[in-house]
């Protein structure tokens, strides 16, 4: 393809035309100190920083920006932050996946409004890769992903602390009467000590070794800690690469192709990867005109064995240690031959050339093909009359004995109805029980929360059981764990299968058979089905009734209906700004 002019530059529409307008763009940029020379016929960087003092993941980004603006001079371009809403995991209510879709639209609107030729997307952070990725695909101009990096291991007494599992883990502890009031602060303080994402391979660390995969990062970007002096070197060498990307006019088109969301899909199954995946995974292919289904992630799920020994589906291992042990691109060098390594990536090189060589350190880390730690991958997709448009669950992050178990369903119908229930001592319930709490997905919850790792019921905790078959239409956390069936749809706010559940109906969950059932008769549903009545809308206006009305369901991505591409047809709109 051939290489840009200075003259073909997106941004020469604002800065070039000898008029009125144009002489307005320049003089605006020239008051904030800038010369002619500096922006004119040199590509315009737009940085996307979802940096907040709110938002610790992405703490360290005020010093990420300065280096990424530094590769960005050094290769001739000129770059401008652009602050981006910054969506995080750790304090937004009732959701950080109610906000997705807003941070998706805002970049693709921000990217198409200003006089940016190409952008780097920073992000780390759950929802603020799919959420930036997004964006840029509609957007249609070059971009490079900046990974946050996950955050340094935690530590107490001596013990390592993972982020989110070990909260979940001690959290059990203390209720059963085994853990002080000391300790608990003890780990409180000492689970999450530097900047970046969970530690563990949570649904950041998913989403952004998804977007390396996918090819969207410099090679083994997405595996280095936040705070690893490594970080910031490739933070400038994305400035520097971002500049060339444009002069190439080597955009997103390019390279997110079914190739690279196969890659991506085979990646994650084979790394632990979060539940959350499946559903960003499938709304990032919808957006780029790719066909992929909730089939052909359990498709791979099946075939892909999960080599990396990392919590909570692995044991003991963190993402530091990922890194140590060779990071992604050994994982990946480990799965070449059940990946396409002639996909395209930012780099210019193939998948194939970037893994070429990468070399594991430790195969207690990353497991070679032949002593996996699970044979399977890391998802399984379920089917049946509970969910007929499909639920999933996290086979090896569950007790091996639910994953046949039959049992009579304990129903909730609100988080805080289930909260309540399950402190209280005298509750009816055995280990045999399935949890279910419904209400709670994209427009249930609203906005698809991570509720879906029931807590056990405290009479349970005190028998020391630490595992049950729980089912919900929500989502839950990368770092969780245990026998939950997750995503169920349609959801029961709208009137799904779930909706239907009694407290006492039998329940059937069959991995192997990828099933999932309430041993209720047809008859019997029909009749319940006609006396169901919709619950009133969460939101009457506002980000909340536009979501309402256009999000998918968690099968189709949660993405919102008028912004999906339709198969086959070309990812953006005209650019006629």
């Amino acid at each position: 393809m051939r290489r840009k002019t200075p003259e073909s530059l997106r941004s020469a529409r604002w800065f070039e035309p000898d008029d009125l307008r144009s002489m307005g763009h320049r003089s605006r940029l020239m008051q904030l100190g800038y010369a002619e020379e500096e922006f004119r016929g040199r590509p315009v960087i737009g940085i996307m920083d979802t940096w907040s003092e709110l938002n610790t993941c992405h703490a360290h980004f005020p010093e990420r920006v300065q280096d990424v603006k530094r590769g960005v001079l050094q290769a001739g371009g000129f770059p401008v932050q652009m602050p981006s809403l910054s969506v995080d995991e750790s304090n937004m209510k009732p959701t950080s996946m109610l906000f997705r879709n807003m941070l998706a639209i805002e970049t693709e609107e921000m990217i198409r409004c200003h006089p940016l030729d190409g952008v780097v997307l920073m992000g780390g952070c759950d929802k603020t890769t799919p959420g930036l990725v997004l964006g840029a695909i509609s957007a249609g101009v070059p971009a490079i992903y900046v990974p946050a990096g996950p955050m340094i291991r935690g530590n107490f007494a001596g013990k390592t602390l993972g982020s989110g599992s070990d909260a979940w883990k001690y959290w059990d502890e203390r209720r059963a009467g085994n853990l002080s009031d000391q300790d608990w602060v003890g780990i409180q303080s000492g689970i999450a000590r530097s900047a970046g994402t969970c530690m563990t391979m949570g649904t950041a660390s998913t989403m952004t070794a998804i977007a390396e995969a996918m090819g969207l990062t410099l090679p083994g970007a997405s595996s280095i800690p936040a705070v690893d002096s490594n970080h910031h070197r490739m933070a400038s060498a994305c400035g520097r690469r971002i500049v060339e990307m444009v002069w190439d006019d080597l955009t997103l088109d390019r390279i997110i192709t079914e190739a690279a969301c196969r890659n991506a899909a085979t990646v994650a199954m084979a790394t632990g990867c979060s539940t959350n995946a499946v559903v960003h995974l499938i709304a990032i292919a919808k957006r780029a005109g790719i066909r992929l289904t909730l089939d052909d992630l359990d498709e791979l799920g099946r075939t892909t064995p999960l080599i990396a020994n990392v919590r909570p589906a692995g044991k003991g291992y963190l993402m530091e240690d990922f890194y140590y042990a060779g990071g992604l691109r050994a994982l990946m060098n480990q799965l070449r031959e059940r990946l396409d390594c002639s996909a395209l990536t930012v780099n210019g090189r193939t998948l194939g050339e970037n893994i070429e060589g990468a070399e594991v350190y430790n195969q207690d880390v990353i497991r070679p093909l032949s002593n996996p730690v699970y044979h399977e991958g890391s998802l399984a997709v379920l089917r049946g009359n509970l969910c007929p448009n499909g639920a999933v669950i996290k086979p090896a992050a569950c007790d091996p004995r639910f994953h046949v178990h039959e049992g009579p369903a304990l129903v909730f119908d609100s988080y805080p109805e289930m909260k309540a229930a399950v402190e209280d001592e005298n509750l009816h319930v055995t280990p045999d029980h399935v949890m279910v709490l419904r209400n709670a997905g994209p427009l249930g919850g609203p906005g698809f929360p991570e509720w879906g790792m029931l807590p056990i019921p405290k009479a349970l905790i005190k028998q020391g059981h630490r595992d049950m078959l729980r089912i919900s239409d929500a989502r839950m956390s990368g770092t969780s764990y245990g026998a939950c069936v997750l995503h169920v749809s349609p959801e029961s706010f709208i009137g799904g299968p779930l909706a239907l559940l009694k407290t006492g109906d039998a329940v059937r969950l069959d991995i192997p058979n990828r099933r999932l059932d309430m041993l209720v008769d047809d008859a019997e549903l029909s009749q319940r089905k006609a006396q169901w009545r919709a619950p009133e809308p969460r939101y009457e206006r506002g980000w909340g009734w536009l979501f309402s009305k256009h999000v998918t369901q968690a099968d189709q991505g949660c993405d919102f209906d008028f912004l999906q591409t339709d198969f086959g047809r070309a990812a953006g709109e005209p650019d006629i700004y």
